[in-house]
Formats: C-alpha cells, sequence, structure tokens
C-alpha cells in the first residue's frame, strides 16, 4: 500500500538538483557568454527548480508529521522556514526571468537582480536539504 508521507522525501531530491545545476549553469555563462545553451539551461532548470520547490513544500506541509518535543522541534522549524524562503526567493526570480526573456530588456540591472534570487535561492534550497538530511539523519524522522 503507498503511503503518502513518502511523497515529500520522493520530490525533495528534485528541487535541491535542479535549482542548483540551474545556478552552475548561470555562473558559467558569466565566464563563457558564447555558450548561450548554458543560459537556456540555467532559465529552463530555474522554472522546473522553482515548481519542484512549490511541490516539495507542498508535500511536506500535507504530509508529514510534525515532530512535537525535543530538539528536532526547532530543526523542523528551520526546515520548514527555509522552504518557504526557497520557494518565495525562486518564484520571484523565475517570474522576473520569465519578464525578462519575454520583453529581452537590455538592462543589466535585471539580469544581475536575476542572478541574485538565484543565487540566494540556491543557498536556501541548500541549507533546507541539509536540514532535512539532518532530521532523517540524526534523528531518524521518517525512517
Amino acid at each position: 500500500m503507498f503511503n503518502t508521507a513518502h511523497l515529500h522525501p520522493m520530490i525533495v531530491h528534485f528541487p535541491i538538483a535542479l535549482i542548483m545545476i540551474g545556478f552552475l549553469a548561470d555562473l558559467i555563462f558569466i565566464f563563457y557568454k558564447k555558450e548561450l545553451c548554458l543560459s537556456k539551461t540555467g532559465f529552463y532548470l530555474m522554472i522546473l527548480g522553482t515548481l519542484g520547490a512549490a511541490a516539495a513544500f507542498t508535500s511536506g506541509h500535507l504530509f508529514t508529521t510534525e515532530p512535537m518535543q525535543g530538539a528536532i522541534v526547532e530543526i523542523f522549524e528551520k526546515h520548514e522556514t527555509f522552504a518557504l524562503i526557497t520557494l518565495l526567493i525562486m518564484s520571484a526570480g523565475s517570474l522576473i526571468r520569465i519578464y525578462a526573456v519575454l520583453k529581452k530588456p537590455e538592462s543589466k540591472t535585471i539580469k544581475w537582480t536575476i542572478f541574485c534570487f538565484y543565487f540566494f535561492g540556491t543557498l536556501s534550497v541548500g541549507l533546507t536539504g541539509f536540514l532535512g538530511g539532518t532530521m532523517v539523519f540524526d534523528y531518524m524522522i521518517g525512517i
């Protein structure tokens, strides 16, 4: 029988990988501007990573149980907070980037703003994943 509590662990790896690899593609593009495929890759992975973050946040919110006592409560709350921060940062960055792709503005300010959103989203998703891994491996939650 399928247990819905398994949905969150199945989904969370996608936004982590998509966001981090997409940011890496954009970072490399800064140094190799001739390779336009890197920018497009970064764009598509940003969108997919944001959708994955929404799915991961929703599955965590709906299908996991919140610990009630002990040191894990604080870790869980930080994990949940950074998951929301990741979702908000990546959503804002994705919307700005979609605008930039559609309107093609030549503003370096918009391009660097998008890059900053992507950078902080990457940091946030990494921290969210670290806290999730801490709960699983140090406190045996979900095992």
